[in-house]
């Protein structure tokens, strides 16, 4: 089968509960940034939860449920552990529509990979993520035969903080480019960015035909305060480059087009998913051939509809959302 777009990631199962600003500052949570942590953590932040919702994420995963939502077909290579939370995730993915082509794994130490997302009055999202299984995807777990007839490969970022998710970027886009599609990356947090930017640097210049960040990753990667020179810097060698900017107008690049798509400010009711979500509207668009202020504006709508509700998955109709919007 061929798909419109493949997702390699983490394979993370979301847990997502509410927390004031004093229960984060009891339990030492920095706010509003992805912070990785160790087993013996993540279960006593997962016992401190108090009204838990549970569902099939990490952010690519999350990406491809928006594109599912929008018709496409879709894939998801991640690896997770043959225990409960494994057997959750894999049922899940193949049940909202996205396939699943790598089986739960018996044995291992590490169990399935889970992150505590705990949601602020305000909206913003505290992300603690116990980086189990879903980290050691490697080369072979790659299924070749998924790349046939080409399509779009999307890369997540997180995955850089093993060696061995580098290893299967490297040979999953090499495979897409091989079968004709094309590969991108979103850049996925500022910390994840620091840590490995020689790594993206070199991505993005020799390997992606487009890449998704916002302001605060495009800076870190270039190091400047001024994301519209480290996105245009990036513009140079790669064929498109996006910068979202929270509560700012999302900026576009394409070659020598440039886009600037507004938003709608509104206090979210939870921020998780939004760049999720940006990314599976701008990939719609991009996919099925739209103008680059399209693919923007898909994007934004996306987004603004994920941050109305708890989750990081779309709720309504994205179609009909784009639809009304004249996109469609």
């Amino acid at each position: 089968m061929k798909f419109d777009v493949i997702g390699i990631g983490n394979a993370i199962v979301d847990v997502i509960a509410h927390a004031d600003d004093r229960f984060l500052d009891r339990m030492g949570i920095e706010k509003g940034i992805m912070q990785l942590v160790e087993r013996t953590r993540a279960e006593s932040l997962y016992d401190a939860m108090s009204d838990r919702v549970q569902t099939p994420g990490g952010s690519v995963a999350n990406t491809l449920a928006g594109l599912g939502r929008l018709g496409l077909s879709t894939a998801f290579i991640g690896k997770v552990k043959d225990d409960s939370l494994g057997r959750f995730y894999a049922e899940g993915m193949e049940a909202a529509g996205t396939a699943f082509p790598n089986p739960p794994v018996s044995g291992g130490e590490a169990p399935t990979s889970r992150s505590m997302i705990f949601v602020s009055p305000d909206g913003e999202r505290s992300m603690n993520t116990y980086l189990g299984a879903g980290a050691d995807l490697g080369r072979a777990d790659v299924p070749a035969d998924a790349f046939a007839g080409g399509g779009i490969l999307f890369l997540e970022g997180y995955l850089f903080d093993k060696d061995a998710g580098k290893t299967a970027f490297a040979e999953a886009a090499r495979l897409m480019h091989d079968a004709g599609g094309r590969v991108g990356i979103s850049l996925s947090d500022p910390f994840c960015v620091d840590r490995h930017r020689a790594d993206f640097i070199d991505l993005i210049e020799n390997e992606m035909d487009f890449v998704i960040g916002n302001a605060a990753e495009w800076t870190s990667l270039h190091q400047t305060d001024d994301p519209i020179a480290a996105m245009e810097r990036a513009a140079q060698v790669c064929d498109t480059v996006v910068c979202t900017r929270s509560g700012q107008a999302v900026l576009l690049a394409r070659g020598a087009e440039r886009a600037e798509v507004p938003v709608v400010q509104i206090v979210p009711v939870d921020a998780t998913g939004a760049g999720d979500q940006f990314a599976a509207g701008f990939l719609y668009g991009y996919a099925t051939g739209r103008d680059l202020e399209t693919c923007g504006r898909m994007g934004v709508a996306a987004a603004s509809e994920v941050i109305r509700h708890v989750g990081p998955r779309p709720d309504a109709d994205l179609r009909a959302i784009f639809a009304d919007a004249g996109l469609i």
